[in-house]
C-alpha cells in the first residue's frame, strides 16, 4: 500500500483527496492490481486519533457529503447541514471522513478507471461485494492512522457498509449508526434491481460495457434504471399528493402526446443522473448491494449480529417501501443495539433518510453523545 506523507493534507482537487491502497483480492474471486480511493474530510484528527467518524454514502452518492457545488462536485453535499461546528456531526469534536466507494465513478477505482495498461476497465471490471468495499475503507483508515472509528454511519447502501464494518471489524468501531437499511438484501430488493440492470445492459449503446471513447453511452438505459429505482425511493402517498393525475404544464397526456407531471418528474431525475454518473458503476454498485448479507459464511444474520460490540443505533423511515421498518427492527435485535429502531416520520419514503435532516440529526446527536473522544488536538 502506498501511504502519502500526510493523507489528511495532500489534496488533488477542491476538498477531494486521493490515496493508493494497493492491490486487492476480491471475495468472489479475481483481483484488482491497484486501488485508488477518493475521500474528503472535515474537522481535525486529535492527538489520540480516536475522534474520527466515517460517513458512508448511498448508491449514487459520493464523498461530497457537505459543501457547495463546484469543480468536481456538480451538486452540493448530499447531507449538507449535518457536518460542521455545533452540527450533529460536530467538527469541533470529530474528524469526519467520507470516501467514494470501490466501483464508483467519483475518484475511487471503478469501471471507468484506467487499468495498468491505461485502458478503461469497462467490461473487465470484476464483481465486488460490500465486504470488498469495507476492506478498501479499512485500508484508508490505516493510512489515516485511525485504528478505531469513533463511529461509522450511513443510510441505504451506506448502512450496509456501516453494519458490515461493525460485524467484520468489531474492535475498530466504537459506535455504529444504520439508517434505512437491512442486514441482508431481500428478494424484493433484488427483484427491483433486476430490471434496472437489464435496462442498462440491453441499451444498444452499452456495447457490452465498453462504451468509453464513444460519443454516446448507454444514457437511455441508465435513465430507465433511475426511473425504476426512483419510484421505490418515494412513497405512494407523496407521489399522489404531489402529482396526482395532473398534466405537465399545458401538455395533454390523453391523446395529445404530452406527459403526466409525475412522468416529467421521473424524466428529470433520469436526465440528471445520466449527466453525472457512469452506467457501469451503477451496475457494479447495484450488484454489490445484491451481495449484501452480513450472515454469509457466519451462520446467518442473527449470529453475525452477535459479533457486534459497537454501540448500535438503528433507524428506519416509517413510509419506506424499499427498506421497510421490519428490516431495521431485525438489526435492532442485536445484543449491542442500544434500543428499538428509531422511526423517522416522513411522507417521502426511503429518501426520508436524506430529506428529514432535523429528525436524522437528532438521532445522530443522541448516538454520538455517548461517544467520548479525547480532547487533545493533533495540530
Amino acid at each position: 500500500m502506498t501511504v502519502i506523507s500526510d493523507p489528511l493534507r495532500a489534496t488533488t482537487g477542491p476538498g477531494r483527496r486521493h490515496l493508493d491502497v494497493g492491490g486487492l483480492t476480491l471475495e468472489a474471486g479475481g483481483s484488482l492490481p491497484e486501488v485508488r480511493v477518493a475521500y474528503e474530510t472535515w474537522g481535525r484528527l486529535n492527538a489520540a486519533r480516536d475522534n474520527a467518524i466515517l460517513v458512508e454514502h448511498a448508491l449514487t452518492g459520493d464523498s461530497h457529503v457537505a459543501g457547495p457545488a463546484g469543480a468536481g462536485h456538480p451538486t452540493p453535499g448530499w447531507w449538507d447541514g449535518l457536518i460542521g461546528p455545533g452540527r450533529p456531526l460536530d467538527t469541533n469534536r470529530f474528524l469526519v471522513v467520507a470516501s467514494n466507494v470501490l466501483g464508483g465513478c467519483q475518484g475511487t477505482t471503478g469501471p471507468a478507471s484506467a487499468d495498468p495498461d491505461g485502458r478503461p476497465w469497462g467490461s473487465r471490471f470484476p464483481y465486488v461485494t460490500v465486504r470488498d468495499q469495507v476492506e478498501v475503507e479499512a485500508r484508508l483508515a490505516d493510512a489515516l492512522g485511525v485504528e478505531r472509528w469513533a463511529a461509522v454511519l450511513g443510510g441505504s447502501m451506506g448502512g450496509m457498509r456501516a453494519l458490515e464494518w461493525a460485524v467484520t471489524h468489531p474492535d475498530r468501531v466504537e459506535a455504529c449508526i444504520v439508517l434505512a437499511s437491512g442486514a441482508y438484501a431481500t428478494a424484493e430488493q433484488i427483484a427491483w434491481c433486476q430490471p434496472q440492470l437489464l435496462a442498462i445492459r440491453q441499451d444498444p449503446r452499452f456495447r457490452g460495457g465498453d462504451y468509453y471513447g464513444h460519443p454516446v453511452g448507454p444514457d437511455a438505459g441508465l435513465g430507465l434504471a433511475r426511473r425504476i429505482a426512483h419510484v421505490t425511493y418515494r412513497s405512494e402517498h407523496e407521489l399522489a399528493e404531489r402529482f396526482g393525475r395532473h398534466p405537465q404544464g399545458e401538455e395533454q397526456p390523453l391523446g395529445g402526446g404530452g406527459r403526466f407531471a409525475v412522468e416529467s418528474y421521473l424524466d428529470h431525475h433520469a436526465d440528471k443522473l445520466a449527466r453525472r454518473f457512469d452506467a457501469n458503476s451503477y451496475l457494479v454498485l447495484t450488484e454489490a448491494m445484491n451481495s449484501h448479507d452480513v450472515g454469509r459464511g457466519r451462520g446467518g444474520w442473527q449470529a453475525a449480529l452477535e459479533r457486534v460490540t459497537a454501540r448500535l443505533t438503528v433507524a428506519c423511515v416509517d413510509s419506506d417501501r424499499l427498506y421497510p421498518p421490519r428490516l431495521s427492527d431485525e438489526i435492532a435485535t442485536a445484543p449491542a443495539a442500544v434500543g428499538p429502531a428509531h422511526r423517522v416520520r416522513s411522507d417521502y419514503g426511503h429518501d426520508g433518510f436524506l430529506i428529514e435532516i432535523g429528525q436524522v440529526g437528532q438521532i445522530l446527536r443522541e448516538a454520538l453523545g455517548e461517544v467520548s473522544p479525547s480532547s487533545r488536538r493533533a495540530r
